[in-house]
């Protein structure tokens, strides 16, 4: 190429000396959109897989692969480069484009392995999945290790050195790796990518505009050199790039640890990206100014002693979340970056001074941090794929984030000749020691679980399983932490029989039954009194099918003995299998938390629909106390487009959604199920509420509404949930105020359910009597109890048979169990009377024997134990005081 005199512009621009720094600016704001798109994409990633943490692992391993390759690659083209504004320009303009094709693209290549996962195994499905994801991401990170080089070469012969541009450029990562953080929850996932790419086509535009004005490279003759003599020595390079692949599994082991204390794991992952991110800002710009040989010794120990420092002070931190209100979810997301840079900083800061001080090291900036940089971003992929399929699957979280702080210390000490420093390093090694397992449930969560041990715990990069026992012996398992699953406490047992129970009793006669979940199993043993049937059942987290097999098989009645378990995601299970179902049933689980929310998607639900019978039903179980009325709104409409026929059922505080295949049967099918069962056989498999109360609950039809759909590919419902958890919205009064203006009247719901005239009266008390509960605990929640106590006894008197009305109604007299005197009654009469309203009330049998063992009445305490037993297996006191 030929080279022309500048034009006089050219002259005066290239003569102003500020001109390098609009070179800054731009790459500080690409650096914004570079980790803008991180955190979506690794939002992407979650509502493909289902799971936050491979979406975190594999998107941190794409950019890291990419950056490291871009880099690598980009030293050789930059040599040869004499506009390397102009080919930064145009990657990052691809890079926007890119952006906003990579959905439908995704969504493309998703529906192509949709059709061949019935040839694939749940393992090779994740395979396929995270190998096409990581080409597809790989490429634009490509593009932006190329630019870090390009724009070095820009600037190498001004004032702005490695240690600004790079600092510069991570703090705009870090602004950046906050913006979707705002914008996700107000805005939704499409709206916010389209928006980080409008900003990346400005900042190749701009670009584009400056190039034109700024002179050609310099066309003298160059000395040929050996591109050998600028690479740093290859030991230099592989230490550093295993401290960016330690760095890289603190990352995700933090990710984890801290998404399970804090909020969902995307909003973590970008908080953690931000704070880390500003720490290496503020170290690569700050401490090489102040570089002496004493802080090569240093800076190992400030990043190792910060990382053990970080754990040691994790049951602080979790402390501190759980008893903190906060007003809003921007409030929260602040607050919890505040205390995540506390006890982070003196980690990142050290990180971040090392690329300008080992590139200042070996001479040439250019090169040898182009060089450095490729290789610690390669060593950060292997760390992000290492730690997620080997680290924490044998060691656990907490163990890979104190092996990755000695390994930064280590592999910082190569570069010191220091015995003392090494002698310092075996002390640390001492201090770490005792991190190599996870704190106890109880100093995570003191509040709500003091005085709790844990019995067992399961980690792989699925899921993180507790098995915790309570003071009193009652078990419950906790996903996450943040996620209660299931409790063995009694009334917990039978809210999670009864997803069994509504669903097989309105199939005519059920023969194969699948679950979507097992959690505890306890909801598995639900199905144990109905005859003839084979149980299937679909869960991921291995951790929850060790423990209902093992912790709450007490509880369940060994009822997984009796289940072909397959592990799998639901999604591609439903995908994959030949099987139909009479009955398909939706598990309960937390539909705010990343990928969660696909279960409640009109795909998920049309799979479910496609594996039923001719004459099969699908019901969805929903804990109303997680849902706004919109976001409920959105689920309903959702349900509707894909079963038509769709109506509601209300159990307690759990709303069941039944998809019929073809049309709802009503109660001619409960009726009919019952029929061919024992009398003995009937009543258990109502939970001895008998089938009036159960057609009782009926709800209505679905109402038709318009509004958005919960989609996997534009979802709503994780976005809406976080933010109305906390401002306010979460109104479980208004939320069931508004399904009580949609309970139709007797006679209609009589009409839908196909119920008999001489069947009226039977029906119409059990009906009534659900709305009488629902109203009375509107009133409780309202803090009304006079009102709440009136309308319980109403719906008592309609229905006696209604588990939650007894119960509701033996609590309020158990409350008022000192007042008995008033009425002429011994206080064993009185709990007598509780027990006949509840006969398997916990607290009034507990009190009876008791008074009992007082009395010295042996063989009637002895009966009274034996019945709180039989209700209670696991409590510690009805089991003569030994733990299970």
């Amino acid at each position: 190429m030929s080279h022309t005199q500048p034009s006089s512009l050219n002259l005066e621009i290239s003569s102003k000396a500020s001109w390098w720094w609009v070179v800054a600016i731009l790459y500080c704001l690409s650096g914004l959109t570079s980790l803008a798109y991180e955190v979506l994409w690794a939002r992407m990633l979650s509502m493909q897989f289902g799971v936050s943490i491979f979406g975190v692992v594999l998107t941190v391993a794409a950019f890291m692969i990419g950056l490291g390759l871009g880099s690598l690659a980009g030293v050789r083209w930059a040599k040869r480069c004499n506009k390397p504004l102009l080919i930064f320009a145009a990657l990052e303009i691809a890079i926007a484009l890119y952006a906003l094709l990579l959905p439908n693209l995704l969504q493309s290549v998703g529906g192509w392995m949709d059709g061949i996962a019935a040839q694939l195994t749940w393992s090779q499905w994740y395979l396929l999945q995270g190998a096409e994801a990581l080409c597809l991401l790989v490429v634009p990170a490509f593009a932006m290790g190329v630019g870090f080089v390009l724009v070095l070469k820009v600037v190498e012969r001004t004032p702005l050195s490695l240690g600004k541009l790079y600092g510069l450029n991570t703090l705009g990562g870090a602004v950046g790796a906050l913006l979707p953080l705002w914008s996700l929850p107000i805005l939704g996932w499409i709206v916010s990518v389209r928006i980080v790419a409008l900003l990346g086509l400005l900042v190749g535009g701009a670009a584009f505009m400056l190039s034109r004005f700024m002179p050609s490279g310099d066309s003298s003759p160059k000395i040929k050199t050996d591109n050998n003599l600028l690479r740093p020595p290859l030991a230099a390079l592989v230490i550093y790039a295993g401290i960016g692949a330690a760095s890289i599994m603190l990352e995700i082991g933090w990710v984890r640890l801290y998404g399970m204390i804090m909020l969902r794991t995307e909003y973590v992952l970008g908080i953690i990206l931000a704070v880390f991110l500003l720490g290496i800002a503020l170290g690569s710009m700050l401490l090489p100014r102040v570089h002496k040989h004493w802080m090569s010794i240093i800076m190992p120990f400030l990043a190792g002693g910060g990382v053990l420092l970080s754990l040691y002070l994790l049951p602080v931190a979790s402390a501190w979340v759980e008893r903190s209100e906060f007003q809003s979810l921007f409030g929260a997301m602040w607050s919890q970056a505040l205390m995540l840079g506390i006890f982070t900083l003196p980690v990142t800061l050290a990180l971040g001074a090392w690329l300008p001080l080992l590139a200042d090291r070996f001479g040439n900036a250019e090169s040898s941090g182009a060089w450095l940089y490729g290789a610690n971003s390669l060593g950060g992929g292997v760390g992000a794929v290492v730690a997620c399929l080997i680290g924490i699957p044998l060691f656990g979280s907490v163990a890979v984030v104190a092996l990755a702080g000695l390994a930064i210390t280590a592999l910082g000490l190569l570069w010191v000749k220091s015995r003392p420093a090494w002698l310092a390093f075996a002390v640390m090694l001492v201090i770490a020691w005792p991190l190599r397992n996870m704190p106890q449930v109880h100093e995570l969560l003191p509040k709500i679980e003091a005085n709790s041990r844990d019995l067992y715990l399961y980690e792989d990069a699925v899921s993180l399983t507790h098995v915790v026992q309570q003071q009193d012996g009652q078990r419950i398992l906790l996903s996450d932490l943040q996620r209660m699953d299931a409790s063995t406490e009694p009334s917990a047992v039978e809210i999670q029989k009864d997803q069994a129970r509504l669903a097989l009793l309105l199939h005519p006669a059920p023969h194969h039954v699948l679950f979507l979940g097992v959690g505890t199993g306890i909801s598995v043993a639900g199905s144990q009194p109905f005859p003839d049937l084979q149980r299937s059942a679909v869960e991921l987290s291995q951790g929850a099918i060790l423990s209902a097999s093992k912790w709450f098989a007490p509880v369940n009645g060994n009822i997984m003995d009796q289940v072909q378990m397959q592990r799998d995601d639901a999604r591609h299970f439903l995908n994959t299998t030949q099987q139909n179902y009479d009955v398909i049933v939706g598990d309960l689980f937390h539909p705010d938390l990343a990928g969660m929310g696909s279960l409640l998607s009109v795909q998920q639900f049309q799979r479910a629909r496609n594996h039923l019978t001719a004459d099969g039903v699908f019901v969805q179980w929903l804990a109303l106390n997680q849902f706004d009325i919109q976001s409920l709104n959105v689920v309903l409409r959702s349900f509707r487009r894909v079963f038509p026929d769709a109506q509601m059922f209300m159990d307690g505080m759990h709303l069941a959604l039944v998809g019929p295949r073809q049309n709802f049967s009503g109660a001619i099918a409960t009726l009919a199920n019952l029929q061919r069962m024992t009398t003995q056989d009937q009543l258990r498999s109502t939970g001895d509420e008998g089938a009036w109360t159960w057609l009782g609950r009926y709800w209505g039809p679905i109402p038709q509404s318009a509004g958005p759909v919960q989609d996997e590919w534009v979802p709503y419902v994780e976005f809406n949930l976080p933010r109305a958890r906390y401002d306010g919205s979460m109104d479980l009064v208004g939320l069931l105020t508004w399904l009580l203006q949609r309970h139709p009247d007797a006679e209609a719901a009589m009409k839908i359910l196909g119920i008999k005239t001489e069947d009226k009266k039977q029906f119409g008390r059990a009906y009534v009597a659900t709305e009488l509960m629902t109203r009375g605990w509107i009133a409780s929640i309202q803090g009304d109890a006079e009102k709440a106590g009136q309308l319980t006894w109403l719906a008592h008197e309609a229905n006696a048979q209604d588990r939650w009305i007894a119960n509701a109604l033996a609590d309020n007299m158990l409350q008022s169990l000192a007042q008995a005197s008033q009425h002429g009654l011994s206080e064993r009469e009185a709990l007598q009377r509780i027990l006949k309203v509840a006969p398997e009330y916990v607290g009034a049998l507990r009190i009876l024997w008791h008074l009992e063992q007082s009395a010295g009445n042996k063989q009637e305490a002895e009966r009274y134990r034996l019945r709180l037993r039989a209700v209670s297996p696991l409590d510690v006191e009805v089991n003569d005081g030994k733990k299970l």
